[in-house]
């Protein structure tokens, strides 16, 4: 006879609470894999049947860490390390202030932080213009600073 036995592991909760868990494992499988392969992952909360009392009780298990970042382009976002180093939460915010994009980004650091090159060059060109602007002293200052610094 194929009957179905129930299987419970201990200390497991039913309803959202495993919810919670299969995340928080998720997120501990993925970091294993950044740890050893360098393998970014992400886990899309939006797409997930969580209530609020699912969304703080998995903030409350992954803890704050120390970096926390507000983006404003073209919308606002907010990146905030949790306390554990390569898990990020990262939420994008629709023009009503309401969470429009809501992942868990499991990296060294998310890629919304990372400046574009073009965005450095023209800082660079911006920067170097600045240079060629200031007093002769500042100049001068940086030239003892760094030789190389050229003109």
């Amino acid at each position: 006879m194929n009957e179905s036995l129930p299987i419970t592991c201990a200390g497991e909760t039913t309803g959202s609470g495993s919810l919670v868990r299969a995340i928080v494992a998720e997120a501990a499988a993925l970091l294993a894999g950044l740890a050893e392969t360098g393998e970014t992952g992400r886990i899309d909360l939006a797409g997930l049947p969580l209530t609020e009392a699912d969304k703080a009780a998995l903030e409350e298990l992954l803890g704050a860490g120390e970096v926390v970042a507000e983006i404003a382009v073209v919308g606002r976002s907010t990146v905030a390390e949790t306390g554990h180093a390569g898990v990020w939460w990262v939420r994008h915010y629709g023009s009503d202030d309401r969470i429009a994009a809501e992942v868990l980004e499991i990296t060294r650091i998310p890629e919304i932080l990372l400046s574009h090159p073009a965005d450095i060059a023209a800082a660079a060109r911006r920067l170097g213009d600045t240079l060629g602007t200031a007093s002769a002293g500042a100049t001068d200052a940086i030239k003892e600073d760094r030789p190389d610094a050229g003109p």
